[in-house]
């Protein structure tokens, strides 16, 4: 039987959310298991109330109180479920920390979700955003999750096809938005390892490191890691949520318009056309490194928005709206946040 849930009222969500901003919740409780949230999702002041589910707090930005209920996911556990010669099928509780199941798989000599090194973050929220990084998504060795249904704590499971990934996309950003609550994801992952190193600047990185031939897993996250220490600001630090904004696609048609004016314009071919570096639109327009007081743009990362210290969630969210709007003036480019606005 499930101890009887803690409700707490008014709490600060600063510690939860990496951006480090100082909003309250009306309400706030944590669960740790299925039958705990299902304990929790009975009450009639959390079925009443507007539900957030928090993770690491890595992909949000606060721009008021949260005059609901913040459910906080803590499920814990890791393990192989089953194994071949060729994979191994890895369970994770939706509560873990992303990089802390890259780091079990690679003390298992598992390789596939390197690449994804040091995203921050908790692993239920890695599939409603399909995480990707340096050349991989999470889809890339995905088998399925486990969610349950808040409105009738029912537990279903979702197949990679049902829930339809896209890019920084899924069926729960979409159609079954807060409808589910993830509590744990499966994993199909490579005992024989197929290390990614197409991306150039983790090429770069494992030269300088002088395992260019034939790295390893783990020395792959080693370079995915420096990579990402030296690019993008440590929250403890600097408060922020990574990539604020999804690089945009266009056609190919339109992207040879662009580089005729632009020469130096990057772009990556995709189905359907071309795949533009956000930072590079940004920085074009004058905005790194920028800095309006306790927030702004930071130096090494355009894409990066950043609370040095007392800003508001509202400056934040009309800088990153500022810079949408001269990125269209400018290139004719419609730039959308990855972060969720609150």
């Amino acid at each position: 039987m499930a101890p009887a849930p803690v409700l707490e009222h008014h709490v600060s969500l600063r510690p939860y959310n990496t951006f480090g901003l100082d909003v309250q919740a009306r309400l706030f409780a944590r669960f740790h298991s299925v039958d705990e949230l299902r304990a929790l999702l009975a009450l009639p002041e959390v079925q009443a109330a507007e539900k957030l589910v928090l993770g690491g707090g890595s992909n949000l930005l606060f721009t008021q109180d949260f005059d609901g209920v913040v459910l906080k996911n803590e499920i814990r556990g890791l393990e192989i479920i089953s194994q071949d010669d060729e994979s191994a099928l890895v369970r994770s509780g939706a509560g873990e920390s992303w990089h802390g199941l890259v780091q079990y798989a690679l003390d298992q000599d598992l390789s596939g979700i390197e690449n994804l090194s040091l995203i921050p973050g908790t692993v239920g929220a890695a599939p409603l955003q399909n995480i990707g990084a340096y050349g991989a998504e999470l889809k890339d060795t995905f088998e399925q999750l486990e969610a349950l249904e808040t409105a009738t704590g029912q537990l279903r499971t979702f197949s990679a096809q049902e829930c339809g990934f896209g890019y920084r996309e899924s069926v729960f950003k979409g159609a079954l938005k807060n409808q589910y609550i993830v509590t744990g994801v499966l994993l199909r992952l490579h005992r024989r390892a197929q290390p990614n190193v197409r991306y150039g600047d983790i090429q770069t990185t494992l030269q300088d490191m002088g395992v260019a031939d034939e790295p390893t897993p783990r020395q792959v996250s080693e370079a995915v890691s420096s990579i990402r220490r030296s690019k993008l600001p440590d929250p403890a630090q600097i408060g922020n949520a990574g990539s604020f904004f999804k690089n945009p696609e266009i056609s190919q048609a339109r992207f040879d318009e662009l580089k005729a004016r632009y020469e130096g314009l990057p772009g990556y071919p995709v189905p359907g056309g071309v795949k533009v570096p956000a930072a590079w639109l940004i920085e074009q327009c004058g905005w790194k490194g920028l800095r309006r007081g306790p927030h702004g743009v930071h130096d090494r990362q355009a894409l990066v928005l950043v609370n040095h210290g007392g800003a508001q969630g509202q400056d934040i969210r009309d800088l990153a709206y500022e810079i949408i709007a001269s990125v269209r003036e400018k290139f004719g480019i419609e730039l959308h946040p990855e972060v969720n606005i609150m």
